[in-house]
C-alpha cells in the first residue's frame, strides 16, 4: 500500500511473526500502522466457541487494521499470522503525519477503505438472499476484482474450503456441496480438488 522505503524513512520497523501468532486482538487500542511484507495474515473475529469469521486473508503489500488509525476506536478484529510472516509497522502519530504530508497516499487510502465498505454492502446483500451460490460468487468476484488470493498465472483459488466457509458464514459441508454445483454449472472449474476461476462468476439472480 505504501512504499517500504518511504515507511522506513519515516521510522517504521520490521517485525517477524510466526504461524499462529496474534499481531493484535479485537478490542485492543491501536498504536501502529501495519503492512505485510511477506507471508499471510488472517483478519478475523473469533467467538467464544473459537469459531472464526474471516474478513480477509491479507497478502504481501497490503495493509490491515486501518480503521482505528482514523477513528481512534479499538481494533474491530484480530490479526493472526496464517504462516511465518514479516510485517512493517509505523507508530500511529507518525503515520497520521505521513498522511497529512502525502495527499496522494491519503487519497489512495480513502479509495481502498471505500472499496472495502462497498464489498461489505455486497456481502450483506448476498446474505439477505439466503443463497450459498450468491454468497460464494460475491466473495470470489471481489477477490478476482482485487486480484487477491488467486494465482496470477493459472487462476487457481488459493483458499481452502474451510477458509471460504469462515469468510461467508457457511458450513464447510455447504461450501463443498455448493462449489460442486457451481462447477457442474460451469461457473468455476474444480480439478484434482483445486478450484479455478478464469472469469468473473455470473451472479445468481433467482
Amino acid at each position: 500500500m505504501i512504499d517500504i522505503d518511504l515507511l522506513l524513512a519515516w521510522g517504521a520497523a520490521y517485525k517477524k511473526v510466526s504461524t499462529g501468532e496474534i499481531i493484535f486482538k479485537e478490542g485492543q487500542p491501536c498504536s501502529f500502522y501495519y503492512q505485510l511484507v511477506t507471508g499471510k495474515v488472517k483478519w478475523v473475529n473469533i467467538d467464544d466457541e473459537g469459531k472464526n469469521c474471516i474478513h480477509a486473508i491479507v497478502e504481501p503489500g497490503e495493509s490491515f487494521g486501518e480503521f482505528p488509525l482514523f477513528d481512534d476506536g479499538p481494533f474491530a478484529a484480530t490479526a493472526v499470522a496464517d504462516e511465518d510472516s514479516l510485517i512493517i509497522r509505523l507508530h500511529k502519530p507518525i503515520f497520521l503525519q505521513l498522511m497529512q504530508d502525502n495527499p496522494a497516499i491519503h487519497f489512495a487510502f480513502t479509495q481502498m477503505l471505500s472499496k472495502r465498505l462497498r464489498y461489505k454492502f455486497a456481502v450483506i446483500k448476498s446474505f439477505a438472499a439466503h443463497c450459498p451460490e450468491e454468497m460464494i460468487a460475491t466473495l470470489l468476484n471481489q477477490l478476482k476484482s482485487e486480484k487477491k488470493n488467486f494465482c496470477g498465472d493459472c487462476n487457481q483459488l488459493n483458499l481452502t474450503r474451510q477458509q471460504i466457509a469462515d469468510m461467508t458464514g457457511l458450513r464447510v459441508e455447504t461450501v463443498i456441496r455448493t462449489m460442486r454445483t457451481m462447477h457442474e454449472k460451469g461457473d468455476l472449474v474444480i480439478s484434482r480438488g483445486k478450484v479455478y476461476c478464469k472469469d468473473m462468476i455470473q451472479r445468481i439472480t433467482a
